[in-house]
């Protein structure tokens, strides 16, 4: 292995890189107001209502030592569809929003440096109950899925996009998560990027643990072929790319 390459890449893991930032030259410090909490759309684009937080009642209700005892990667899934509430769980339980704070921070389920929340979810449905095939994206603003677009040979565009995966291809949904870079360095400036994967785990571990509360399996994956898949979400993937996804669907 070239040792230089390997320096290099470990020095993304650690954290030297804030001693030599001068803070008082990142965008919030000079008083550039923060881009806004989620990406803008049209207001006239299809939104679809998700069960609001009050009104989920027994969903997700589990034993927190037993989901996670039970937390493991799944990649095979039955066919039955995934319900519309257990999908809003799933959304609630990972970029859920608990308090709006101003236009460019909100408290969340999750936890983000600086309260920034550089992600954005997007899903591939291909079965939950009462939507049709396609991509959406989440508003956690407004607890609404946002219709992309549909197209055709979804199943194969997914698998192709993660190097030939079958399993994304038979879930009811794959969630992936794509980074809005600049949320974070408006703050942090160069110390952002390792704080932006960070959180990603947290984003994703909470997609786990809720799964197991709606009886559902699920797989993360890292591998995945990035201009494919920015290219199939339609993002350009310089300010906006995929960093990681994990497909869900009922256990078997």
């Amino acid at each position: 292995m070239d040792e230089e390459l390997i320096k290099y890449c470990r020095s993304f893991l650690k954290d030297s890189i804030r001693k030599v930032i001068d803070f008082s030259r990142t965008d919030q410090y000079r008083g550039i107001a923060p881009p806004p909490i989620e990406k803008p759309y049209p207001q006239n684009a299809k939104r679809i209502d998700l069960l609001p937080g009050d009104q989920l009642g027994e969903v997700g209700r589990i034993n927190l030592k037993s989901a996670i005892r039970n937390r493991e990667s799944r990649r095979s899934y039955g066919n039955q569809p995934i319900k519309l509430e257990g999908l809003s769980f799933l959304l609630w339980a990972t970029q859920g929003i608990k308090e709006k704070l101003d236009a460019g921070h909100a408290l969340r389920v999750v936890p983000s440096a600086g309260c920034r929340h550089a992600l954005e979810t997007y899903l591939c449905v291909l079965n939950i109950e009462g939507l049709k095939q396609g991509v959406y994206r989440y508003l956690p603003l407004e607890h609404q899925l946002l219709f992309e677009f549909a197209g055709e040979h979804l199943k194969k565009r997914i698998s192709d996009a993660v190097f030939g995966q079958t399993y994304p291809a038979e879930a009811a949904v794959t969630f992936i998560w794509t980074a809005v870079p600049y949320r974070m360095e408006w703050r942090y400036g160069l110390a952002a990027h390792k704080v932006i994967a960070i959180e990603a785990g947290h984003v994703c571990q909470n997609l786990y643990l809720a799964c197991e509360g709606i009886g559902a399996g699920m797989c993360a994956m890292a591998a995945y072929d990035q201009e494919k898949m920015d290219e199939f979400l339609g993002i350009d993937g310089e300010d906006e790319f995929a960093i990681y996804l994990a497909s869900v669907g009922r256990k078997e």
